[in-house]
């Protein structure tokens, strides 16, 4: 008996301490008062109304905050929330007020809450500092998760340097960056602007937390933005993607028509492949992948000089004679638009930012969104086993077509690369970097091959 006794306090001993391992749930909201929570920046009303903070819009006043007294760095959040139409709100996270940082203003990570016809509810947006940093357009499925009208639920995980969120169990945005590792949550009443009007309201409840023995939810579909240079996450290694540069040298990488790489103008520096004017302006060193690819989904950061010119280009066919100039293959026109003359030749716009080059023009994003000379840009080219090719850039799609087409023939037949018999019909071609005689960077380039095409409903 004695033995059977000491059993089973052993086992409930075990049993008490797997139970006090797992993760387990605060509440940040005691449904009656806004204990542990202060008011920044805005003077829009926050109340307790039946078991919820109600945010209320006010007229002439900016962005308004309720924050959490404590600070958070490795956390799980839910609650659930419920706007009016044609609000605009946020619950920030791991956010700061400072007063050397434009007198207070709260700044940091922010997942949306958007219930207008763009649909970037669940999309991280950095407030008061670098803009948007994943806008859902590239995840067609968690763009439709947000029900508006109704109660949503939020759920974030910041673990590390990992950013996810999902709304109503539909994972939204998977986000990648180090900039800030702690700091308070906050929830947002935005200051009136668009359609909106004084009187709009907000609604949160069920606001919990979770900071101990965090169990992140298994990697999924849901596409990556990595600010991390040259760094591949576990997700992305789960989705396929590999690294085409290593950040520090040029493995996997020789000139076109070449064995080797030129012995001038690239170089790598600070994490980036750098094509370098030093040795004065030429063309025709461009560098290709040691690999060929057919269907791939290629991303990429590129930063421009002024005045600068260069393109990524895949479906290369290097038997083509380039006569000394740039391989020959599609291409994913990289320019300064506002000073570099190719800019307003071709046709329509069609050598400008983001072009499929000398054929299609790209939609760019409205100019908030395309990065200045001497920042980051990422683009990324997608082209499916059925042949349809996508540009993207700083996440909006830009440009699609579908190569081999009979469409796609003509646009090739009225070009400049009209005399290349088969342009851009080869299944497969390495990836290639062009040197124009312009000082340009590339970084954090990777690639994953695709076996599948877009299911047209979720595009």
């Amino acid at each position: 008996m004695k033995k059977q006794l000491t059993l089973l306090c052993a086992g409930l001993f075990v049993a008490t301490g797997l139970l006090a391992q797992k993760a387990a749930w605060t509440p940040l909201f005691d449904g009656k008062t806004l204990k542990g929570w202060n008011q920044k920046n805005g003077q829009a009303r926050f109340s307790v109304e039946n078991g919820q903070i109600v945010g209320t819009t006010v007229a002439n006043t900016p962005n308004s905050f309720l924050c959490t007294n404590e600070e958070y760095g490795d956390f799980i959040l839910e609650l659930e929330l419920k706007v009016d139409d044609k609000m605009n709100s946020g619950i920030q996270f791991r956010s700061l007020s400072k007063p050397e940082y434009q007198d207070g203003r709260v700044h940091g990570y922010q997942m949306e809450v958007d219930p207008s016809p763009r649909a970037w509810s669940g999309g991280i947006y950095d407030e008061a500092r670098r803009d948007w940093l994943y806008i859902p357009n590239i995840n067609p499925a968690g763009k439709k998760a947000f029900r508006n009208g109704q109660w949503n639920k939020y759920r974030i995980e910041a673990i590390g340097n990992t950013i996810r969120t999902w709304i109503n169990g539909i994972p939204v945005a998977h986000l990648v960056d180090d900039l800030t590792t702690k700091g308070f949550i906050a929830l947002q009443v935005h200051a009136i602007y668009a359609d909106m009007t004084p009187g709009m309201k907000i609604r949160w409840k069920n606001i919990r937390i979770q900071t101990t023995n965090l169990k992140p939810a298994a990697p999924d579909r849901t596409p990556v933005i990595n600010l991390l240079p040259n760094h591949l996450s576990e997700q992305e290694k789960a989705l396929g993607f590999k690294l085409l540069f290593n950040g520090t040298d040029f493995s996997g990488w020789r000139g076109v028509h070449s064995d080797r790489m030129p012995e001038k103008r690239w170089a790598v520096k600070d994490g980036a492949i750098n094509v370098s004017t030093s040795d004065g302006s030429e063309t025709g060193n461009d560098i290709v992948t040691t690999e060929e690819y057919g269907a791939f989904e290629l991303v990429f950061e590129f930063k421009l000089s002024e005045g600068a010119n260069s393109g990524i280009k895949y479906f290369v066919n290097e038997k083509f004679d380039s006569g000394g100039k740039s391989g020959i293959g599609l291409e994913y026109q990289i320019l300064d638009d506002e000073r570099h003359p190719d800019a307003k030749q071709g046709a329509a716009g069609n050598r400008t930012l983001a072009s499929l080059y000398d054929l299609i023009p790209s939609e760019k994003p409205e100019k908030r969104f395309r990065r200045p000379v001497g920042n980051w840009n990422q683009g990324r080219i997608i082209a499916y086993p059925n042949h349809v090719i996508q540009y993207w850039l700083n996440g909006f799609k830009v440009l699609e077509y579908e190569r081999k087409s009979n469409i796609f023939k003509a646009l090739v037949a009225r070009s400049k690369y009209e005399k290349f018999e088969g342009f851009g019909l080869n299944d497969a071609g390495p990836i290639l970097l062009q040197d124009h005689g312009d000082q340009v960077s590339f970084r954090s380039i990777k690639i994953r091959v695709l076996t599948e095409s877009p299911d047209p409903c979720e595009q």
